[in-house]
Formats: structure tokens, sequence, C-alpha cells
């Protein structure tokens, strides 16, 4: 027992350092395989009405990147269309907060006696620099040697490829992976993969499906109320939901800002803050129970960190492997637990 949990710990490594080690070249891959895992129920369905394997692969994936390019056509030039408008009333939204709070900063400002003043503003200044500095290394984390245009290029030309290969031969895969579980071991495997894949299916194909109806929703309600960048903030609301709570507190927060700067009056954020309730309400009562179900098994603090530390670890293929390596890990620490339960150590009748 002793050599198998040695033998999948060496496994579990080496893996980990392949993926930490080619992370700079795994995008179109990763993204690929999650693509064909999101499809390949589609597939299925068109291989019951007796359509061949080969055909309802081409079929599905040429109808998914469709969309993708659809949708990016359609999208891509609203958003630079209020990314613009908002760059050309930023001083307009700088005149609206000044009349608004300048009195009152002012007011506190006279307060502070000349020591005080002198220490805000140094710590301010420290602080700023900070903050510079770290936005000039993210930046030059994003040019260094023009990765992300390649990794676009990648997405848009291998990613496919990827895609339909996984999606024509998923059957093939996953029967040569089922051959090569040891034997004495395979049908506690199998059963572990199931849950794995009942996870995953539940909470990525469900949740994704949340995430496009909440940011369809966000970014037309904030976009017909009004909010200059509606659209954007109301799509990163929705792609953030992907992590409960995350998506709507940081769209409300962002949004209402925005209301507030336009405006200088809390009728529209108001307006703002009713259109999220009624997102939120939505999500909760009604999507998330229909398309994700109540037991997924991965609490959002797990997702969370999981999201974070794929990000900082390996950039985005952390964050597409995130996920998937959460719930692998959170069906094995389940089933350790169960057996530590019924375990003579557990039950106290175990001697030391």
């Amino acid at each position: 027992m002793k050599n198998t949990g040695r033998w999948w710990l060496a496994i579990i490594a080496v893996f980990a350092v392949i993926i930490y080690s080619l992370s700079s070249i795994l995008l179109p891959f990763v993204a690929g395989m999650v693509a064909a895992y999101f499809l390949n129920p589609l597939v299925h369905r068109l291989e019951r009405l007796g359509v061949s394997r080969t055909l309802s692969t081409v079929i599905i994936t040429l109808i998914f990147f469709l969309l993708i390019a659809t949708a990016a056509a359609l999208l891509l030039p609203m958003v630079e269309e209020q990314i613009a408008a908002f760059i050309d009333h930023v001083p307009d939204y700088r005149h609206s907060l000044e009349v608004r709070f300048g009195p009152m900063v002012n007011h506190w400002l006279r307060q502070l006696s000349h020591k005080d003043f002198e220490r805000l503003q140094g710590a301010l200044g420290e602080h700023a620099g900070v903050v510079a500095q770290w936005a000039l290394e993210i930046l030059g984390s994003v040019l260094k040697g023009g990765l992300a245009l390649m990794d676009i290029l990648s997405l848009m030309f291998i990613m496919p490829i990827v895609t339909f290969y996984l999606l024509r031969d998923w059957e093939v895969l996953v029967a040569k992976v089922d051959g090569w579980l040891p034997k004495d071991h395979a049908e506690i495997i199998r059963g572990r993969l199931i849950e794995i894949d009942q996870t995953l299916s539940a909470f990525v194909r469900g949740q994704a499906l949340v995430c496009l109806i909440l940011g369809a929703y966000y970014g037309l309600a904030l976009s017909v109320a009004g909010i200059e960048l509606g659209l954007v903030i109301g799509l990163l609301a929705g792609l953030l939901s992907f992590v409960p709570y995350l998506g709507m507190l940081s769209g409300l927060m962002v949004a209402m800002a925005m209301a507030f700067a336009q405006t200088g009056e809390w009728t529209l954020p108001a307006i703002v803050a009713g259109l999220f309730a009624i997102g939120h309400l939505a999500e909760s009562n009604f999507l998330t129970p229909r398309l994700v179900g109540n037991r997924v098994g991965l609490h959002p603090l797990w997702v969370m960190f999981a999201l974070m530390s794929g990000g900082a670890l390996v950039g985005l293929v952390g964050l597409l492997l995130a996920v998937p390596v959460a719930a692998i890990a959170g069906v094995i620490i389940r089933y350790v637990m169960a057996r530590y339960l019924e375990s003579p150590l557990y039950g106290g009748t175990e001697r030391m």
C-alpha cells in the first residue's frame, strides 16, 4: 500500500512539473481540452440520433466556434465604442466627483494639523509609488516577448484542432486510460473518476451557462439603464460569477461607482442596485439550482483559492486547470476522510 501511495505521489509530482515547465505553450491544448469536455455531451446526443462520431464532432465543433466568432464580431465593436466614450468623459466624471465631494474633503483636511497632513501626504505618495510599480510589472509581464499575441493566435488556430481531435477520439482515449488502471484498485479509481466527472459536469458546464446568462443580462440591463461601460462591466460580472457572489458584488460596486460618477445623484445607482438584486435572485433561486444543482461538492472559497493559486502559478493555463484540479482534490480528500472515519484509528480501538 505504501508503494502504491508513493507511485501516485510520484505521478502527481511529475505531472505538476510538466505543467509548470510547459505552461507557456499549453494554453491552446488546455483550452481545447476544456472545450472538448464541455461539448462531449452534445456529440453523444447526435450519436444517439444515428449520426457518426466524426460527423457529430465536425457539426458541434463548427457550431461552437462559429458562435464564438459571431459573438466576438458583435460584441467587440460595442465594447470598443463604450471604452472610447468612457475615456472621453473621464474629465466630466472628475468634475462631478469634485463638485460632490470636494467641499467634504476640504473640510476634513482643514481639521488636520500641519504635521498630520504631512504624514498623510507621505503615506499617499509611498503607496502611489508601490501601486505604480505593481502596474508597470503587470504591463511588462503582459508585453514580454509578445506572448499575448502568440496566445491569441494559438487560441484561434490550434485550439479548434485540439478540440476536434479530442472530441472525435474521446471514447478511445477514455478506454485507453481505463485499460491502464492498476487491476487491484481499478474499481475504486473508476468510482472516484465517476464522482469527479459528476462534480465537473455539474459545476463547469452548469456554471458556464449561468455565467453566460448573467453576463448577457447584466451587460444588456446596464447598457439600457445608461451606464457607460455597462456592457463591459456586465460581461465581466457574468464571467466572475464563476465564483459565487464575486461577480455580483464586484459588478455592483463598479457599476454603482460609475453611475454616481455620471450623474452625481443616487437615482441611477439605486437603479443599478435593483438590476443586480434581480440578477442575484434569478441566479440563486432559478439558474444555479436548475443548471448547477445543489450537490456539486465545491465550496466557493475552495474554488476561489484554486483559481487564485492556479493563476499565480501558471497564469491563464492555471485558471483553466484550477477547477478540474480542485474537483479532483475535493473528491480525493472526501474519500480519504471517509476511509479515516471508518478506520480503527478514528474509532479509538487501535492501539498506538
